[in-house]
């Protein structure tokens, strides 16, 4: 029976298998400028939040909020939103967004899914907006219920990978996937809760290269150093189709699931 499998412990061996190495927080900090308000307006974020339900009275708290990007989309509707990240630069940003929108009731609070959260406040609504690859996804979703009263939305990667198939084929990289939204559904499923399912799109993190050098750049970020013959494969590949590339390839799919969670001890 699917209740009797063991999906947390799938899920980290799934990720280890990945080799997946954890950005530090000075990795963010150091593209927090860069992405203050490149973010705030994408076809991605309009479609999260046309998926939210909140009120006037909602407390949010946005995890993995970055500069803003959902959390500032949502406070002129909320009574509050506190934005949760364990990099400084992008709380930073994310105040200086929220200065410049007028927005007075966006409050920082910095911290990570490891840390220990009992000072961080139960809200309304929890978001986590593609900042759920996490190395415990057990206890990531345990935060998740103990810090939301009324419903919880998240997004996970469909098929584990930021980039597209084609370039870690063209890479001849084997499959580092990380895990998807099948092991957060059979998870919830567990505990007895049944999430709303939908997808959105959106473009890759390859998307707005303007040159073959830009492109090169964003491929290291995600793969690491390239070798000259990657780098050959990758030039022949923007070369062939100069406006494809430029989107990034193919676009990233993302599960995005609400739930109720488990109602609150007294």
């Amino acid at each position: 029976m699917i209740k009797s499998i063991d999906f947390a412990t799938l899920y980290r061996e799934h990720l280890a298998r990945s080799g997946r190495a954890f950005k530090t927080p000075s990795d963010w900090d150091s593209k927090a400028t860069n992405m203050r308000t490149k973010v705030l307006n994408s076809t991605y974020r309009t479609d999260f939040v046309r998926r939210m339900q909140c009120t006037a009275e909602d407390s949010v708290l946005d995890i993995g909020c970055g500069p803003g990007t959902i959390g500032l989309a949502v406070a002129p509707q909320v009574a509050q939103v506190y934005g949760l990240d364990y990099s400084q630069g992008m709380l930073a940003a994310m105040m200086t967004n929220a200065a410049e929108l007028q927005l007075n009731n966006v409050q920082p609070i910095l911290a990570s899914w490891d840390d220990d959260w009992r000072e961080v406040p139960v809200c309304d609504i929890a978001v986590v907006s593609r900042a759920s690859i996490v190395a415990d996804m057990n206890d990531a979703l345990d935060k998740l219920n103990q810090h939301a009263r009324k419903k919880v939305y998240m997004t996970q990667l469909v098929g584990g990978r930021f980039l597209s198939r084609e370039i870690e084929e063209l890479l001849g990289r084997e499959d580092r996937s990380f895990p998807d939204h099948m092991y957060i559904i059979n998870m919830l499923y567990q505990r007895n809760i049944y999430p709303t399912l939908d997808y959105l799109e959106s473009p890759s993190h390859l998307a707005d290269s303007q040159n073959l050098e830009e492109l090169l750049d964003k491929v290291r970020w995600s793969f690491g150093e390239l070798s000259r013959d990657d780098e050959a494969k990758i030039s022949t590949w923007y070369q062939r189709d100069p406006e494809y590339a430029q989107q990034g390839g193919e676009p990233m799919r993302w599960a995005f699931m609400s739930w109720t969670p488990p109602a609150h001890s007294t």
